[in-house]
C-alpha cells in the first residue's frame, strides 16, 4: 500500500512537470517548443525515485502510461505523440533492462531516451503544422500563431534544441542523485 501511494505521488509530480512545461508556451512559443530541454531536470529526480520503487520493468511505461491515458481522455495526445511516446519509452525500459533494473547504470542510460518524452508532447507543430497553427488561432491570443510560424520554421534550431537535451539529461541525473542520495545508494 505504501508503494501505490509512493507511485501515485511520483506520476502526479510527472503530470505537474509537464504541465509546466506545456505551460510554459503562455510566455512565447519557442518556450513550450523547447522547454523539452530543460524539463530533464524536473524529470530525473522523478524518474529516479520511480526507478527505486520499481525494481522490475515498467518504471518509465508507468509515467509516460500515466501521462499518455490521461492526455488520451481529454483528447491532448494525438498519432504522433502517441507513437513517440511508445518508442521513446519501450527504449527507456529496454536501455533499464540491459543496464540493470537494480543499477545505477542502467538508471542513468535509460534516462536519456525518456528525457525527450516532453517533445514528444511537442512534435505535432512539426508533424501536423497546419493543425498546430490552426488550434493556436482558436485557443490563443490573435497573434499567436504568427510567433509560432518562425520557431517552427527554425529546424537548425530545433536540432541544436534536441541535441542538448542529451547533456542536460546526463547533468540532470546526475544532480537528481545528489539530492536523492538515498534512493540513488539503494541502486547498484
Amino acid at each position: 500500500m505504501k508503494n501505490i501511494f509512493r507511485i501515485a505521488l511520483i506520476a502526479v509530480a510527472y503530470l505537474v512537470s509537464f504541465i509546466l512545461g506545456a505551460s510554459s508556451g503562455i510566455i512565447h512559443p519557442a518556450c513550450y517548443a523547447y522547454a523539452g530541454a530543460i524539463l530533464p531536470l524536473l524529470f530525473a529526480p522523478i524518474y529516479l525515485y520511480s526507478n527505486t520503487i520499481i525494481r522490475s520493468f515498467g518504471a518509465a511505461a508507468l509515467l509516460n502510461g500515466f501521462i499518455l491515458i490521461l492526455f488520451l481522455a481529454t483528447g491532448e495526445a494525438d498519432l504522433t505523440y502517441i507513437i513517440a511516446t511508445v518508442i521513446l519509452t519501450s527504449l527507456a525500459e529496454i536501455i533499464r533492462r540491459l543496464g540493470g533494473y537494480d543499477s545505477i547504470k542502467g538508471t542513468r542510460w535509460s534516462f536519456i531516451p525518456f528525457a525527450f518524452s516532453f517533445f514528444a508532447y511537442t512534435a505535432h507543430w512539426w508533424t501536423a503544422t497546419d493543425d498546430a497553427l490552426a488550434a493556436a488561432v482558436e485557443e490563443m491570443p490573435a497573434g499567436y500563431d504568427q510567433l509560432m510560424i518562425p520557431v517552427i520554421s527554425n529546424i537548425p534550431v530545433l536540432i541544436g534544441v534536441l541535441a542538448l537535451t542529451i547533456p542536460v539529461a546526463i547533468i540532470a541525473m546526475r544532480l537528481a542523485e545528489r539530492v536523492l542520495k538515498k534512493q540513488a545508494s539503494a541502486l547498484k
